[in-house]
């Protein structure tokens, strides 16, 4: 049983063996070194490189010249934003006087509007607290309401208003007005009687009113009893001074 491994080791050794002769007897001997061929066709550009970092500034050797001559101006540039504006300045002198302008055509009086009304009290209705002079004396122009007591403006311009009431009673009254739409009470007058005699209350103003402004004269709904009867008359008036414009 031992005898077949025996063949078999001595087989591989005669092998191995064998190739190293083998190797020994075809090896050739080192060559020599050739002659350098000539030098071959310049290569393609290479890509481009990063760019480097900066270097160092540069020592300034030489002399600073003298400053050179100022150059011309350039062309304008752009105007610039608006600014905002700034404060007023004060007032200037004033100026030379104009030439007298061409004297105008006479005016005539009788072409002037002539507002003007007097009204006394008689037999007013009753109720509310605007004092109503029903009975007409004047009323220039027809401005004057007898049935509702009240003056409306047709000329513009500046009015005076007065009115004188009897009373035997304590009373306050006021004289109002609409004027623009609104109403107000410009002036208001009380009296106080203590002994039931006749005393007179009475006021007056002057006012500036536009077309359609109302004025009349207005009692106080507590301290507002007239006497009315033939003694003695209460009476409400008005007229105008200038117009305007």
């Amino acid at each position: 049983m031992e005898a077949p491994w025996g063949w078999l080791v001595v087989g591989v050794l005669a092998m191995a063996l064998a190739s190293t002769l083998a190797q020994d007897v075809c090896q050739a001997p080192n060559g020599q070194n050739g002659a350098a061929g000539r030098p071959g066709r310049p290569g393609r550009p290479g890509l481009k490189g990063e760019r480097g970092e900066p270097g160092a500034p540069g020592i300034r050797t030489g002399i600073r010249g003298l400053k050179g001559d100022e150059g011309d101006p350039g062309p304008p540039g752009s105007p610039g934003k608006m600014g905002y504006p700034g404060p007023s300045g004060p007032l200037g002198a004033p100026g030379i006087p104009g030439d007298r302008g061409i004297k105008g055509n006479p005016g005539d009086i009788n072409d002037q509007p002539r507002p003007a009304f007097s009204a006394i009290r008689r037999n007013p209705p009753m109720g509310g607290n605007v004092v109503i002079f029903d009975m007409v004396i004047t009323n220039e122009e027809g401005r004057y309401q007898s049935n509702s007591g009240k003056f409306v403006c047709a000329v513009p311009g500046y009015y005076y208003f007065t009115f004188q009431v009897v009373s035997k009673w304590d009373i306050c009254l006021s004289i109002m007005s609409s004027r623009r739409g609104l109403t107000q009470r410009s002036l208001g007058f009380c009296d106080t009687n203590s002994k039931g005699m006749f005393q007179v209350v009475s006021g007056g103003t002057v006012l500036q009113l536009q077309n359609g402004d109302q004025v009349w004269i207005e009692k106080d709904p507590v301290k507002g009893r007239i006497y009315q009867g033939p003694e003695a008359d209460s009476v409400f008036s008005g007229f105008l001074i200038f117009p305007s414009a």
